[in-house]
């Protein structure tokens, strides 16, 4: 059973989760058919007052058109019995995959976000983009920059307003 909870409750156990391939950005296209899309960068943090969940998504990818378009993701954290799960959905794209069809996952509709937060997730946050930044090639660790851009795609952040967030209890 999902319950709203504060997202101070479940920010240790977020961060712990970012550095394990068991966190899916959630978003909707157009005609309303959901994708996943897994990631390991990512924070919660305070900006302009407000609880914000930091997402980093190249261009190149299927997520990213998305989130353009709704201004809106939803982040999902699992157990660790779903890391095959999230690590095939940080394989495949949503152009050519229904992920939640192909995983049995289970799209939620949520409650002030056009995308749906996913049923199996032990945590979820509805965010909504209130702030895009571009990562700056000219402004970046040079070993970072070897280490993760060696093709130039380039990450823009995210910044999602957490506009609530669940827990699942059993």
């Amino acid at each position: 059973m999902k319950k709203e909870v504060k997202y101070t409750d479940v920010i240790e156990e977020t961060i712990e989760s970012l550095n394990g391939e068991k966190v899916l950005v959630c978003s909707i296209d157009e005609n309303n058919k959901p994708n996943l899309m897994a990631i390991g960068w990512g924070s919660i943090g305070i900006v302009w007052g407000q609880p914000i969940f930091f997402i980093f998504i190249r261009p190149s990818r299927y997520t990213f058109k998305l989130i353009e378009q709704t201004e809106d993701f939803s982040v999902n954290i699992f157990d660790d019995k779903y890391k095959k799960v999230v690590n095939w959905c940080g394989s495949v794209s949503g152009r050519q995959y229904d992920k939640f069809k192909e995983t049995k996952l289970t799209p939620l509709k949520s409650k002030y976000i056009k995308s749906p937060i996913v049923k199996e997730g032990k945590i979820n946050f509805e965010c909504r983009v209130i702030a895009k930044i571009d990562i700056n090639s000219e402004m970046l660790d040079n070993e970072i920059k070897e280490r993760n851009y060696k093709s130039g795609d380039y990450h823009r952040v995210y910044l999602g307003k957490i506009l609530t967030c669940y827990k699942n209890y059993p």
